[in-house]
């Protein structure tokens, strides 16, 4: 693979998205660039309503630009692709299947005998598990393999649909607020999980997060939106801390104070909401 293409793993250009309403057209991003390496993980932070999980959206193919192109590979976005995985901050689990089962149906998608279309070599039944087993061993699932969702906890749906994710070998990984809706304890130990399995994957991740803490922690890349309508990329913050992280040591680290000061003051001094705007 060619430096280029290792270096612009993602390319978004001149990209604008605007929705038809019944008050007329609504302009949600206008004219955002952007490059991913690959195996970089980018946070995308920003209020609400900056256009995070619209941009999110657009890379994972599920709806198409109104202007500008995105790049995965070299290789126009077109469409949604095993090639990227997205995870929601709702799991969207089918409630009547196990969590294995959850999985086995994406995997079963991506290797199984329908995996023709995706290029992907068809694999047998017993590979097909032995795929699934993997990956829900590495989320720490086994136990609860043969488990409903209504039967766990919220972060065990949460890791059954990175399990879900990850079973497909993407080579870019799409988060949308997967912790937003956990309890701080649950929510910093998948964190750190998530940390432990980028590392031994090499996935390129883009992370849409609220969270300032989470973004220092985990990216390599902060991408930190202006308020909409019309929002874009106000500023990109490189994270220069060492790999593997560790979030007791980096609480007393000045370089990750550092970091988080600079994010906080872009969101709340330069980006001030603008409901405060108008009190």
């Amino acid at each position: 693979m060619s430096d280029n293409l290792t270096s612009k793993y993602i390319e978004i250009s001149g990209v604008e998205q605007t929705f038809k309403t019944k008050k007329g057209p609504f302009c949600a991003l206008r004219d955002v660039n952007l490059t991913v390496a690959k195996g970089e993980f980018v946070a995308l932070i920003g209020h609400s309503g900056c256009g995070k999980s619209t941009l999110l959206n657009l890379l994972a193919g599920l709806t198409m630009p109104t202007q500008g192109h995105l790049l995965c590979a070299n290789r126009e976005i077109a469409g949604p692709g095993p090639e990227r995985a997205v995870v929601f901050q709702n799991h969207s689990l089918l409630p009547w299947l196990t969590c294995f089962e959850n999985v086995y149906l994406g995997v079963e998608r991506v290797f199984g005998a329908g995996s023709r279309s995706t290029g992907a070599a068809c694999e047998s039944k017993a590979q097909l598990k032995a795929r699934t087993d993997a990956v829900l061993a590495m989320v720490g699932l086994s136990a609860a393999a043969q488990k409903r969702p209504g039967e766990i906890s919220g972060g065990m749906k949460q890791r059954v649909g990175i399990a879900r994710a990850l079973a497909m070998e993407p080579k870019v990984l799409l988060l949308d607020e997967p912790f937003g809706a956990l309890d701080a304890l649950t929510r910093a130990k998948l964190q750190d999980e998530l940390l432990e399995i980028v590392a031994r994957t090499q996935s390129t991740v883009v992370m849409v997060t609220h969270d300032v803490d989470e973004a220092v922690l985990l990216s390599d890349k902060i991408v930190m939106m202006t308020n909409g309508p019309a929002a874009t990329i106000g500023e990109v913050l490189a994270v220069d801390l060492p790999r593997p992280r560790n979030r007791v040591e980096l609480a007393e680290s000045t370089q990750y104070l550092h970091y988080r000061k600079a994010v906080i003051d872009f969101l709340y001094t330069r980006q001030a909401h603008v409901e405060k705007k108008l009190a």
